[in-house]
């Protein structure tokens, strides 16, 4: 069996040396001078187990005749060759050389060791020993360097392998970074919006341990540093006759409105220091002199007076659109022909009023109900025309001149409809209430009942009197004599006091009282007491009505004739 390889023609030759791990044979390359070495020891090992084949003659008279080289690749012309006794040539054929090459005798030289390695990839460097001629020309060919264009499939998925690795770890770095810019983003926008929070909390006063029931209401110290715009309202029933006296109060501090609702009872002093109340006083003295006498009674600064007649309100109504409000009432219609037959307004929540039904229902006052029945009725329609006049200031002042009515100077269409523009917007953020200013029955104020309105919405114990006014002296009657009052006031009067109504005492009091509140009036009371004829141990500190400086009680010891 032939186990060389040859790879070429006429090429170099190689011998199988073993098998790989895979089971692939494994060749080595032999020289040219190798090859021709090995094939003569071949021949001298063959050459004693020779047998008669081609090119034996056994006729011959011992002498072989040498068959014939056989080499399928020489372009050269083939030698003619003798066959012995069956040929037609006479000439000895030469013995047959299996590797193409004739055997040389002599001794055979030691052969180098060679590197085995697979025909497909390069074989390994030769040394040149150093008698061997110059190198001779080889010939390569294409299929010895396949290798190079051929990639080894193993390396391909390792290269495959590490990409994607590389690619999912950057993936993963990619997606922790996005995850910490939002993380961060989101902090951020939550820092800012508790911040924004806090700050509007703290801007509307509502900021939790910074803030005070008292500020929004506008209770004990705070009162004096609130500021109010207040006018007063008065609406006249042109058909009916009779007035209706409200004050609308807009708080610019604690961003708050109110409806204050003055009884017809109220009673207030004129200039001249005689009793009335506040219905006639709007008969007899006008808006400027109701408005000065309100100013005295709660203490407060009131802007302007608003005359409203029941025509105007009317078409005030109208020009809003309409209103929405609760009625706690059925309202006939006052021009029907028989009484009562037909309803103008129906009883029920939410229910829409034209101009006719708000001017009906805001005048409406039942048999046997007080007149604060009728006056909270004219409270919720003017806060139902707030909540639908315009909160621009410049819409609403059209508004005012178009009812063109004629105003108290005090108060132009310009002032009118920048302050209705204002108590508008309060009414539409559900910043307005409505409050009944409440008054004994003789139209007096007492410090329990009236303080909740004029300390907490007009802020009246926060005013100072003025440089120069009269000291304010309110009177209760408790010597069980009637006239005792009057007696008191025309003293009061005399000696330079204002004086305020202060009622009749439930039940009669041995001894009389003269309180101040502040210690700057301590003077003042000993002063009143002393005009009074009581004795100077009457003066004491305590409490007084809200809208006086000082207070007295005219007990059973006061003397009139002694004053």
């Amino acid at each position: 069996m032939n186990d060389r390889y040859d790879a070429g023609y006429g090429g170099d030759q190689y011998e199988l040396v073993g098998y790989d791990e895979y089971g692939q044979p494994v060749y080595r390359q032999i020289q040219a001078q190798q090859a021709q070495q090995a094939q003569q020891a071949q021949q001298q090992t063959y050459g004693q187990y020779q047998q008669p084949g081609y090119g034996y003659d056994p006729y011959a008279t011992g002498q072989q005749q040498a068959a014939p080289s056989y080499d399928s690749y020489d372009t050269g012309q083939q030698p003619t060759a003798s066959y012995g006794p069956y040929g037609t040539g006479g000439g000895q054929t030469p013995p047959y050389d299996p590797y193409g090459q004739a055997a040389a005798s002599g001794q055979q030289p030691r052969v180098a060791e060679q590197t085995p390695y697979i025909p497909q990839q390069p074989g390994p460097a030769e040394e040149q020993e150093p008698d061997a001629p110059s190198t001779r020309e080889r010939d390569y060919h294409t299929e010895q360097f396949a290798f190079v264009e051929a990639p080894d499939g193993d390396s391909e998925d390792v290269i495959d392998w590490l990409n994607f690795t590389e690619n999912r770890t950057e993936r993963r770095e990619e997606a922790r970074r996005r995850a910490r810019s939002r993380l961060t983003a989101l902090v951020v926008v939550l820092a800012l919006v508790a911040v924004g929070g806090v700050g509007y909390l703290w801007y509307a006063g509502k900021l939790p341990g910074l803030s005070s029931s008292g500020a929004k209401s506008g209770t004990t110290t705070s009162a004096a540093a609130q500021n109010r715009d207040v006018i007063v309202v008065h609406l006249h029933n042109t058909s009916k006759g009779g007035t209706s006296t409200a004050l609308l109060v807009d708080n610019t501090t604690t961003k708050q409105g109110t409806t204050v609702l003055l009884p017809n009872s109220l009673a207030l002093t004129d200039d001249n220091g005689t009793t009335t109340t506040l219905a006639k006083s709007v008969d007899d003295d006008g808006s400027s002199g109701t408005r000065d006498q309100l100013d005295t009674v709660l203490g407060t600064n009131i802007e302007g007076t608003w005359r409203l007649d029941t025509p105007y309100l009317q078409n005030l109504v109208e020009l809003v659109g309409n209103i929405d409000i609760d009625t706690d009432a059925d309202v006939p219609d006052p021009t029907a022909k028989k009484k009562g037959a037909t309803l103008l307004v129906h009883k029920g929540k939410d229910q829409t009023l034209s101009g006719k039904m708000a001017v009906a229902y805001a005048t409406y006052r039942a048999s046997g109900e007080s007149q604060n029945a009728q006056l909270e009725r004219f409270g919720q329609v003017m806060q139902g025309v707030l909540r639908k006049m315009s909160s621009d200031a410049s819409a609403a002042t059209i508004t005012v001149q178009t009812l063109a009515q004629i105003l108290d100077p005090s108060l132009t269409d310009k002032d009118l409809g920048t302050f209705l523009a204002k108590l508008a917007d309060l009414a539409k953020g559900g910043d307005y209430k409505t409050a009944l200013l409440p008054v004994q029955t003789d139209g007096t104020l007492s410090a329990q009942t009236s303080s909740s309105v004029v300390k907490d919405v007009l802020g009246g114990t926060a005013k100072s009197p003025e440089a120069g006014s009269a000291v304010r002296v309110s009177v209760q009657n408790a010597t069980g004599v009637k006239d005792n009052t009057e007696k008191a006031r025309v003293v009061l009067l005399n000696g330079g006091f204002t004086f305020l109504e202060g009622g009749t005492a439930s039940s009669a009091l041995a001894t009389s009282k003269v309180i101040y509140s502040d210690a700057a009036d301590k003077e003042n009371a000993t002063e009143v007491a002393k005009t009074l004829g009581l004795p100077a141990a009457s003066v004491t500190k305590g409490t007084v009505s809200s809208n006086a400086d000082v207070s007295v009680v005219l007990g059973q010891n006061y003397k009139p004739s002694s004053s």
